[in-house]
């Protein structure tokens, strides 16, 4: 039985996570990146499979320090599109806002792994009121994606000031949350937490899964509280190779979450954080993942294939496009979910 609260690096011996011979490299880890599991993640985990999936999300390997060539500290470059402490504005119609870089767990492949868990864990309230105040001047911003860090391990009297704040601003639209709290840690989706996301203006929460024993029973009574409450839910997946770089694991996650009233959002392609080179596919093969599952499940279950440009040149899609140029007369060459070609006419003249 793992016993309740945060594990750290300390623990994962004594709760028979990690072999005793492997503390000193666990510490050595830690020494760089953050490391946390909660008590719902620890549980989850299978000691005696070498390859488990969740294992492999949340617990250190020595692997994290081998750098490549290619990784990169700031890999989606936060910090060349953060105007004032808090705030990233990458895109013209919406910001990031940072409130707390705390997590309940810290992913080892995270994108943010530089600076999460490590102080100042929080915005001060005068770093706050200026990040407000930066979206307050800009007319432009039409959404604001709060994130960090997790924005859920907030006090609900927090999260509730932020999102009555952004409430009041008359060109903010949409207030989109980022966590992975309902999967990790679901029993702070209490009915304290749901009433603090309550607004006028139309709030979204966006949950961070990437495999389908993930989708405990405590985790689906937390979507469901959210989904209760009228909040609707989208979801976004990493691909990670030893995790989820299979059909059939993608399959049952996305149909999982589908079934939870979840819309899987984004799959995205692993960033190019320090470290984490054991847990990228290629471009290709995720395009041949993303293949296999058109018209093998629901429309409804297909999230977009997306890569973040390493040096912060914004995020794009990237999955295999199923036409192409070279049919007769101009035409296209359409492949169907088969891989079968077929003819389409040429575009139209205008």
């Amino acid at each position: 039985m793992v016993r309740a609260g945060t594990l750290r690096e300390q623990d994962l011996v004594s709760e028979g996570l990690v072999e005793a011979g492997r503390l000193e490299e666990i510490k050595r880890v830690a020494g760089e990146f953050a490391v946390a599991l909660t008590a719902d993640v620890a549980a989850l985990i299978d000691p005696a499979d070498p390859a488990d999936p969740i294992a492999a999300q949340f617990v250190p390997s020595g692997a994290e320090l081998e750098i490549a060539r290619e990784e990169r500290a700031d890999p989606i470059g936060d910090a060349r599109w953060s105007p004032v402490p808090g705030i990233v504005h990458r895109y013209p119609d919406r910001v990031l806002l940072k409130p707390t870089l705390l997590c309940p767990v810290y992913c080892r492949f995270c994108f943010r792994r530089e600076v999460v868990g490590k102080r100042p864990t929080m915005l001060d309230q005068s770093a706050l009121e200026r990040a407000f105040d930066y979206i307050r001047r800009r007319p432009e911003i039409w959404e604001v994606i709060v994130t960090g860090g997790d924005p859920f391990v907030l006090a609900p009297r927090r999260l509730a000031a932020i999102v009555r704040t952004l409430d009041q601003i008359p060109h903010v639209a949409v207030i989109r949350f980022h966590t992975r709290v309902p999967v990790v840690d679901p029993r702070r989706v209490n009915l304290a937490l749901v009433e603090a996301l309550a607004a006028e203006k139309a709030v979204y929460v966006v949950v961070h899964a990437n495999h389908p024993r993930e989708l405990t029973p405590r985790t689906k009574e937390a979507l469901t509280r959210l989904s209760r409450a009228g909040i609707p839910l989208l979801s976004q997946t990493v691909l990670l190779r030893g995790v989820n770089d299979d059909p059939a694991v993608l399959e049952a996650l996305f149909r999982g979450l589908v079934a939870l009233r979840v819309k899987p959002y984004y799959l995205h392609h692993a960033d190019l954080a320090r470290g984490t080179a054991h847990f990228r596919t290629g471009i290709a093969a995720g395009q041949r993942l993303v293949r296999s599952l058109r018209g093998r499940i629901s429309g409804l279950c297909q999230p977009t294939y997306v890569l973040d440009i390493p040096g912060g040149y914004g995020k794009v899609p990237i999955a295999p496009s199923a036409a192409s140029a070279g049919g007769e007369a101009g035409g296209w060459i359409v492949k169907d979910g088969a891989g079968v070609e077929h003819a389409y006419p040429a575009d139209p003249e205008r």
